[in-house]
């Protein structure tokens, strides 16, 4: 999903500190609309928050299973109960649909696109499913389904402007995700790229995504400063 010809590189943002629930959205809200406005060029911008629960406009009151372990935050993003936190890479998407080609739908494709080849840096086999979104890798080691999800996909659209993103787990403590029913998927579980056995660092993991990134909606402009 290329921009259209002569369009300005996409920005590339990266926060070394957590950042906030409340403060993300805040920001992000300001950039969609500046970027709406045609005030700005388009924008990823790559975190990690402290740990936290997020409901999407899906979510259901019994895919809560522990409410008082952290923090709950709505979100006007698609999809149900999501986990963010420390080891997890969350990289939020503004993007200007009316720039490359306004098909919400495709969109999501190529965001499971560009995480699955960043996996594949890795070598690590990331595959799409028909009846659920995000990204899966199989797990025949495992009792059980057999697989486990290692990315998530939530977004919204704003006057053609994408807003939230995806999260790729790199290191997280995936126990923190049995608080909740990830996505509303109780047949499989989670796993993070260290999980696979992998040593992977959150800067290794950049570098993928940003590469995969380019090879799917084009080029990208690292900004001079980090937040």
């Amino acid at each position: 999903m290329p921009p259209r010809a002569g369009s300005a590189p996409v920005r590339w943002r990266v926060s070394r500190d957590a950042v906030a629930y409340p403060e993300a959205l805040a920001e992000m809200d300001r950039l969609v609309e500046e970027i709406a406005a045609g005030r700005a060029d388009e924008l990823v911008w790559l975190l990690e928050h402290p740990p936290l629960y997020t409901a999407g406009t899906s979510a259901r009151a019994e895919d809560l299973v522990e409410a008082e372990r952290f923090p709950i935050f709505q979100t006007g993003r698609g999809g149900q109960f999501t986990y963010h936190g420390p080891g997890q890479r969350v990289a939020y998407v503004m993007l200007d649909l009316k720039r490359r080609e306004p098909d919400v739908r495709r969109y999501v494709t190529a965001l499971e696109e560009w995480l699955i080849r960043a996996l594949d840096t890795f070598n690590v086999r990331g595959e799409r499913r028909e009846d659920r979104v995000g990204v899966w890798v199989r797990r025949p080691e495992k009792a059980g389904s057999g697989e486990d999800k290692i990315a998530a996909i939530g977004i919204r659209v704003r006057r053609w402007v994408t807003l939230h993103g995806v999260s790729l787990n790199v290191e997280p403590d995936l126990s923190h995700f049995a608080g909740i029913v990830p996505c509303g998927v109780r047949d499989h579980g989670v796993t993070s790229l260290v999980d696979l056995g992998l040593p992977v660092s959150m800067d290794d993991a950049d570098i993928a995504l940003r590469r995969a990134f380019e090879t799917v909606f084009g080029p990208t402009i690292l900004e001079d400063t980090t937040v």
